[in-house]
């Protein structure tokens, strides 16, 4: 029974914490600019590869999916991670470390009923991962400042960052800093912001904040923090409801993915559909609109001049940023 509780307490606080990324909605545009390049038993986080291919993390299923962007032809590149407890969670970003795969896997362990590791998996071969950090334990032996009722927290997104990874909790309010060595501290300490996306340039770290309910659009903001210390260093950019990433663009622009606009409700209610964007931070502070219409996106990746947008459905598009 107190699994069962726990589970359908769950449904609600994830979908709350960054609703873009719990109900089934794909990446749908009508805006001619919006290409349609894959489609997936579902998607979550995304990393570009060593050799410039996309790799989209498929919570549904456990596996992390290959698509040339080229050609757009779609493969498997790693199966067998734990499959979702619930309507949420699994395996939710994908990254890559000195050439070597690795991949998030959140809401799996004990304290939701499940029974695998939560945290970072080497993607040893094409079906055999190792845990090489447990953050969901340490997660429960360090509880979080903020209101939480999951011990092992809620861990979005992950990022590459010297010779380990920074990993944002959205649960937990909080970024950790996990060595390969499995060691996990606290690298950042945040109010209820909702921390989903991150991105690292040089000695900083872009982190994208959804806001708590009602999603308001000037919660929704990107931050800056140091890249040594992790202190705050300021707002680089607000004004876009439930932001779900973040990325360095062309041109050193910063790139944001909004899920849309909040219409109210209890936590957990989607935003109305086909109202999210992708913005561009400005030099006063606000975004400004690149591309509508997108429904219910969770990660965005951009290599070049082009945009790459994954939906919760596993619908995969590509968006030209133009000079």
């Amino acid at each position: 029974m107190r699994h069962a509780r726990a589970l359908a307490r769950l449904t609600v606080l994830v979908a709350g914490l960054v609703a873009a990324l719990v109900l089934p909605a794909g990446v749908v545009s009508a805006a001619p600019r919006v290409h349609t390049i894959a489609s997936l038993p579902s998607g979550s986080g995304s990393t570009i590869g060593p050799r410039g291919d996309l790799f989209v993390a498929s919570p549904t299923t456990g596996e992390i999916y290959r698509i040339d962007r080229r050609t757009h032809r779609v493969s498997t590149f790693h199966s067998g991670l734990p499959l979702q407890v619930a309507p949420v969670g699994g395996v939710m970003d994908v990254a890559f470390l000195h050439g070597k795969a690795y991949a998030l896997v959140t809401l799996v362990g004990p304290d939701v009923g499940g029974s695998s590791v939560v945290g970072i998996y080497r993607l040893d071969s094409r079906t055999t991962a190792t845990p090489v950090a447990d953050i969901g334990t340490w997660s429960i032996a360090h509880p979080p400042p903020t209101d939480f009722f999951i011990p092992s927290g809620v861990q979005y997104s992950f990022e590459p960052f010297r010779g380990g990874f920074l990993v944002a909790d959205g649960h937990h309010n909080r970024v950790l800093r996990v060595r390969l060595d499995g060691s996990v501290s606290e690298f950042t300490v945040l109010d209820n912001v909702v921390p989903t996306g991150l991105e690292v340039r040089g000695n900083s770290v872009y982190l994208a904040e959804a806001g708590p309910v009602p999603h308001q659009p000037a919660d929704g903001r990107v931050i800056r923090l140091d890249g040594r210390t992790g202190a705050v260093r300021g707002v680089v950019a607000s004004g876009a409801p439930l932001l779900v990433d973040v990325e360095y663009g062309p041109g050193g622009r910063l790139y944001a993915l909004s899920q849309g606009d909040f219409p109210g409700g209890d936590p957990g209610s989607p935003a109305s559909p086909d109202t999210g964007s992708l913005v561009r931070a400005t030099k006063n502070g606000s975004f400004a609109t690149v591309a509508t219409g997108l429904d219910r996106p969770t990660s965005l990746e951009v290599q070049g001049r082009t945009a790459y947008v994954v939906g919760l459905d596993g619908t995969v598009v590509s968006v030209p940023l133009g000079c």
